[in-house]
C-alpha cells in the first residue's frame, strides 16, 4: 500500500489496537447478557407485588452496555478495514465514531459515579416494603401478607440472607423456629443481612462495568490518536 515508515507501523498498530477494541466489544456483550441474564439478579428484578415492580435501573446500565458493545465490534471491525484499505474517508468515519463514543462513555460514566449507590438503595426500599408487608401487616390482611412472604422467600433464598439487619435478622430466625413463620432459608443458624447482601450483589457487579469501560477508553484514546497519525500519512504520501 502506500504508506512507508513510522505511519506504516502505525497503520499496524492501529489494526492492532482496533482488533482489541473489537474483542472488547464482543466482551462487553458478552457480559451485558451474562448480567441481564443472571440467576440472582433476573429472581430479584423480577419480582412484583401489590402491582409494584422491582426498581429496574439496573436493568437500564446493561441495556445500554448490550447497545455499546453492538457498536463497538461494528466500528471495530470498521476501523480495521480502514486501516488495511488506507482509506481517508473509512477512517475519517471510525474516528468521528469514536469521538462520539467517547463522550457518550464518559458521560454515563459521570452519570454512573453519581448513581453508584442508587441500584442498592432502591432495591434495599423494596425489599423493605416487602418485609413489612409480610411481617407487620400479618394480622390486619392476611392474603395480602402471604403473597408478601412468598416474594420475601425469594429474597432470602436467592441471597441466603434473612432480615433487614442484625435484630431483625434474628428476630425472623426465631419467629421461623417458633412455627409462626417461614421466610428464612432452610438451615440458617447465624443468618446475615440481607441489606448487606443485596449492596454486595450490586455493588460488584456495578465495579465490574466500570472496569470494562475504563479498559475500553483507554484503548479508545490510543485509537484516536493512531487513526489521526494515519490520515495524515495517507494524506502526505506521494503514491496518493
Amino acid at each position: 500500500m502506500g504508506v512507508e515508515g513510522c505511519t506504516k507501523c502505525i497503520k499496524y498498530l492501529l489494526f492492532f489496537f482496533n482488533f482489541i477494541f473489537w474483542l472488547a466489544g464482543g466482551v462487553i456483550l458478552g457480559v451485558a447478557l451474562w448480567l441481564r441474564n443472571d440467576h440472582k439478579t433476573s429472581s430479584l428484578l423480577g419480582l412484583e407485588i401489590d402491582g409494584e415492580s422491582a426498581p429496574n435501573t439496573f436493568y437500564y446500565s446493561v441495556h445500554i452496555l448490550i447497545a455499546v458493545g453492538s457498536v463497538m465490534m461494528v466500528v471495530g471491525f470498521l476501523g480495521c478495514y480502514g486501516a488495511i484499505q488506507e482509506s481517508q474517508c473509512l477512517l475519517g468515519t471510525f474516528f468521528a465514531c469514536l469521538v462520539l463514543l467517547f463522550a457518550c462513555e464518559v458521560a454515563a460514566g459521570i452519570w454512573g459515579f453519581m448513581h453508584k449507590d442508587t441500584v442498592s438503595s432502591e432495591m434495599i426500599g423494596f425489599y423493605d416494603t416487602v418485609y413489612d408487608k409480610a411481617t407487620l401487616q400479618s394480622v390486619t390482611d392476611p392474603k395480602k401478607t402471604e403473597a408478601a412472604a412468598s416474594v420475601l422467600k425469594v429474597f432470602h433464598e436467592t441471597l441466603n440472607c434473612c432480615g433487614k439487619g442484625k435484630m431483625t435478622s434474628i428476630l425472623t430466625v426465631l419467629t421461623d423456629k417458633m412455627g409462626v413463620s417461614n421466610l428464612c432459608p432452610s438451615g440458617s443458624t447465624i443468618p446475615t443481612s440481607c441489606h448487606d447482601r443485596i449492596t454486595e450483589l450490586f455493588s460488584d457487579k456495578i465495579y465490574l462495568i466500570g472496569i470494562a469501560a475504563l479498559a475500553v477508553a483507554v484503548i479508545m484514546i490510543f485509537e484516536m490518536i493512531f487513526s489521526m497519525v494515519l490520515c495524515c500519512g495517507i494524506r502526505n504520501s506521494p503514491v496518493y
